[in-house]
C-alpha cells in the first residue's frame, strides 16, 4: 500500500458526497479502514502519519481523526 492509495481514497471521498459523509462520521481508524475496504482501498496505518504528507483535509475527517492524523 502506498501513499497513492490513500490519496486515491481521499480524492474519491472529495468527489462522492455519500462517501464524504461516511468518512466524516468515522471516529476511529478501524472505522475508516473498513470504509476504505468497502470502497476497494486498502489503507495501512503507518502511511497515514507524519513524516508522510497528509492526504486528507481537516474538513474531510471527524474532529477526533483530524487531531490524530493531521498533527504536526
Amino acid at each position: 500500500m502506498s501513499i497513492k492509495e490513500i490519496a486515491a481514497f481521499s480524492a474519491k471521498a472529495k468527489s462522492d458526497a455519500a462517501l464524504a459523509g461516511q468518512l466524516k462520521a468515522c471516529e476511529k481508524l478501524k472505522e475508516m479502514f473498513a470504509l476504505a475496504r468497502e470502497n476497494g482501498f486498502e489503507l495501512q496505518e503507518d502511511s497515514l502519519y507524519p513524516p508522510n504528507e497528509p492526504q486528507f483535509t481537516e474538513d474531510q475527517l471527524s474532529a477526533r481523526l483530524a487531531k490524530a492524523l493531521l498533527r504536526a
